[in-house]
């Protein structure tokens, strides 16, 4: 017994975790969490089609709307984006992103995977998919691949192939609705990011009619037709500070009336609506500092009451089915990651529908974040989601994240980089600093051009916040970010140097000569009142761009990035790691040769999160 026990002892001793493998096993086991999403209903509504990365990386899959065994759709090399189902019921059309880049693809199959179908040309084109008219007769869809520089609405035939009604203007277009009897389509044309118009297409001639002219900027969403035609749901936040729910009524010749507010709040954004196949109730996503709030308008009185309590943070794709009585829903938050959910109006239930895997994760002990708020260094109120370990008090390592956008908002989400950091006894503050949407007109538009510097010196408030507030040791700061995040993290690392101790760049813009230059041009030419016109205002885009001061960078700095990224090419991750060689600051570089803008196969996910984890870890805790 003693000679043959001895073997397994010594091999259970030797196969003992390491602490650096005890933090990835555990951080992988985090990141590995995944989700559902784009949830769209058969016509007779007993059935869902959503996305889920189940498998490993997004794919289309359906399951019965009363509940079972969800069904793999599509057995793709790439990543799924989302997914419509016809009113028709035969075909599912969806889309694809090759190397999880932003040449995204249409394709479109019968409910059961046969007959997959490219549609689009499967070239280095950017293509969008909006979904199906009311008819199922054609879908809408828009692409680049006439100009660069500009992206084209058409409407296209899913088994004919037959292209129709593309636009030609400049700008970036999109086509959100079909009359029901099919003369008239809605187009959302954007010519500067932060500013957009709707305009009325007849559909037989071409002949174009705006319906919100405005003082700029101002943005519309949605764009939906009543049954009749006669009036046009949208949001809108033109004259007003903050987006509300509107509509616009159109004349017997097609000329609109004014914008009208049907439904507004004070305390909140409208983010999202849905209106039902029948006309009749819009139910409104309202976006109140971060969390989502539901509620029913009855489109004939206007009346308004609260929609369902909501078991997590946030809620996105509304959608309802076509008889009206089910609404399709995905909720996530900070403990919850994304899955489909349906509330049945007529016994006022809500159910899960979709359970996405969490093994090894109990997500009840998962970090709930609180909001806090704090003053800007010019007194701008400021404010974010504060997420501590469990137990901690006194100052300890923080890191601050930075959200991409720039018009983007930090929300109490699943992130799965967040609670390995936390696992790991490292706080995290993720802002909303100056420029963050979700706040109204003029907060977003305060980071626009030259504005940029007031939302690099928020970097600073961020830390006076946590070192004041007692939540950071002030020699134990480190900052993170994603695109815009990532452009974020370098301006503080180069502007502030002596606040930060590490730093984290994913996927982030360094140098705007060079994203200019090198960004997809339609990408490009709507970002000009945003950053600035590399034109006429080159000079202040080179005083913007960190890549001039990464000589004052003293932190170690990790950079990761997408080798198929076409939005922040690659080239600006390689310009931040040659200079920080150059000048003696340790760097390392990860490249995912298989992504994009972002991680969406979970293995990189996986990856991502346990480099920057592993990142923090050394420079926050054990280095010092």
């Amino acid at each position: 017994m003693r000679t043959t026990a001895l073997p397994i002892l010594l091999v259970s001793l030797f196969a003992l975790p390491t602490p650096a493998d005890e933090l990835e096993t555990r951080v992988a086991t985090m990141a590995r969490v995944g989700g559902a999403w784009s949830p769209s209903f058969s016509p007779d509504g007993s059935r869902l089609a959503f996305v889920s990365d189940l498998s490993g990386q997004p794919q289309v899959w359906t399951i019965p709307t009363a509940g079972g065994f969800p069904e793999l759709v599509t057995p793709l090399e790439d990543p799924v984006g989302q997914v419509s189902w016809s009113p028709a019921g035969a075909l599912l059309a969806f889309s694809v992103a090759p190397g999880g880049g932003m040449n995204g693809q249409v394709w479109i199959s019968q409910p059961d995977g046969a007959g997959l179908r490219l549609l689009t040309a499967g070239g280095r084109e950017t293509n969008r998919l909006s979904g199906f008219t009311r008819d199922a007769s054609r879908l809408l869809l828009a692409s680049n691949d006439r100009s660069g520089a500009t992206i084209d609405a058409y409407l296209l035939d899913p088994l004919t192939g037959e292209p129709s009604a593309r636009t030609t203007a400049p700008g970036s277009h999109a086509y959100t609705d079909v009359s029901c009897d099919g003369r008239f389509a809605l187009l959302s044309r954007l010519m500067q990011r932060g500013d957009n118009d709707f305009l009325l297409v007849d559909l037989a001639t071409g002949a174009e009619l705006l319906l919100t002219p405005h003082e700029r900027p101002a943005s519309f969403g949605g764009g939906v037709f009543s049954p009749d035609g006669r009036t046009v749901w949208l949001s809108s936040n033109a004259g007003r500070d903050l987006a509300a729910f509107a509509r616009i009524r159109l004349g017997p010749n097609g000329r609109p009336g004014p914008i009208e507010i049907v439904a507004s709040r004070n305390d909140a954004e409208l983010s999202d609506f849905e209106v039902d196949e029948a006309g009749l109730t819009a139910v409104l996503s309202w976006n109140v500092a971060g969390r989502t709030e539901l509620a029913f308008v009855d489109l004939g009185s206007g009346r308004s009451h609260p929609g369902p309590a909501l078991p997590s943070e946030i809620a996105s794709g509304l959608v309802f089915s076509p008889d009206g009585t089910k609404l399709a829903m995905v909720l996530s938050g900070s403990t919850a990651p994304r899955d489909v959910w349906v509330y049945d109006r007529t016994k006022a239930s809500l159910r899960q529908l979709t359970r996405s895997p969490h093994a090894g994760i109990d997500l009840a002990s998962l970090v709930r974040p609180s909001l806090v708020n704090f003053p800007g260094r010019d007194g701008l109120p400021l404010s974010g989601w504060l997420y501590r370990p469990s137990g901690a008090s006194g100052p300890g390592p923080l890191v601050l994240s930075f959200h991409g956008g720039p018009e983007g908002q930090e929300r109490p989400s699943f992130r799965s980089d967040y609670q390995a950091l936390v696992s790991q006894g490292i706080s995290v503050l993720a802002p909303n600093v100056r420029g963050s949407s979700g706040f109204g007109k003029r907060f977003v538009n305060l980071d626009n051009g030259a504005l940029r510097k007031g939302a690099v010196e928020d970097i600073a408030a961020c830390v006076d916040y946590v070192v004041r507030a007692g939540l950071a040791d002030p020699k134990r700061i480190g900052i993170t970010g994603g695109s815009y995040g990532g452009y974020m993290t370098m301006a503080g690392l180069a502007t502030f140097p002596d606040l930060l101790a590490a730093g984290a760049n994913l996927f982030g813009i360094v140098n705007f000569a060079t994203f200019f230059r090198n960004t997809e041009p339609w990408m490009a030419a709507i970002s000009r009142t945003e950053y600035g016109d590399p034109e006429t205002e080159a000079a202040m885009l080179r005083d913007l761009s960190p890549i001039h001061r990464l000589d004052r960078v003293k932190a170690p700095t990790l950079v990761l990035h997408g080798a198929n990224d076409t939005n922040c090419p690659v080239i600006e991750a390689e310009q931040v790691v040659a200079s920080l060689k150059e000048h003696g600051v340790p760097v390392k570089y990860v490249l995912f040769p298989d992504e994009g803008h972002g991680w969406r196969k979970t293995s990189n996910r996986i990856r991502s999160t346990v480099e920057v984890t592993r990142w923090f870890v050394k420079y926050l805790k054990e280095g010092v």
